[in-house]
């Protein structure tokens, strides 16, 4: 299982040149904030998505995609 810090990393760099934050909410979930990067406007917030379940390589893929997804969404809501 990853660290943390490198959930972080390869979640935040995913989404370059996007500005992403994605923080430890408790010691069992993380959150990630996506902006926009002329504005600095939040596009998206996702809260509590699981550590646990970002086991391997396949998880990380399906929750980036998961959240490229929304992002994509929350975009041609606006």
């Amino acid at each position: 299982m990853l660290s943390t810090l490198e959930l972080r990393h390869l979640i935040e760099s995913a989404f370059l040149p996007v500005k992403c934050c994605c923080r430890v909410e408790s010691m069992e979930c993380l959150q990630v904030e996506i902006f926009d990067t002329e504005t600095g406007v939040r596009l998206l917030l996702v809260k509590g998505i699981p550590i646990a379940e970002l086991t391997g390589n396949q998880a990380i893929t399906d929750l980036i995609n998961a959240i490229r997804r929304e992002l994509c969404s929350a975009r041609l809501a606006k």
